[in-house]
């Protein structure tokens, strides 16, 4: 699961290197690497973060996986892994990373007109991939590849 720490409204790791002190003088040279992996463990698991999204009406139910690449934290969460399907009951649920199984991968997907990425996990119906792969390469931008 994605922890994101908060120091008054600030995500952790923001809060410590903008409020804290500068480190000056003697006794306190070991401050920066003892925050080190603190701060390198908290940066880890912002980036390890995808989201399961499980959806079905009364014909179809479809299930795929959206791994981030580099969109914003909070953004990927209130929005990309937040679908608003007409008539579909909607189940999202926040990994650290995809699992396995996928009959394909859309790697490198970029969303339309913004500098965004994602990889995108395809799960079910491995005849689907028809559609989707040109759907990948040709308006996302992406690299297809079949199964994991």
């Amino acid at each position: 699961m994605v922890r994101i720490l908060a120091c008054a409204g600030k995500p952790f790791f923001r809060a410590a290197m903008l409020e804290s002190p500068p480190f000056e003088g003697e006794g306190h040279a070991m401050r920066p690497m003892l925050l080190l992996p603190l701060l390198l463990g908290l940066a880890g698991e912002v980036l390890a973060e995808a989201c399961i999204v499980h959806s079905r009406d009364a014909r179809i139910e479809v299930r795929l996986c959206q791994q981030n690449r580099n969109i914003p934290a909070e953004l990927f969460r209130s929005g990309f892994c937040q679908p608003q399907l007409k008539d579909q009951q909607v189940d999202v649920q926040f990994v650290e990373s995809c699992p396995g199984g996928a009959f394909g991968i859309c790697r490198d997907a970029q969303v339309s007109n913004l500098p965004y990425r994602q990889d995108i996990h395809y799960y079910g119906v491995a005849s689907d991939g028809r559609f989707l792969r040109p759907a990948c390469e040709q308006n996302s931008g992406g690299r297809w590849e079949s199964g994991d």
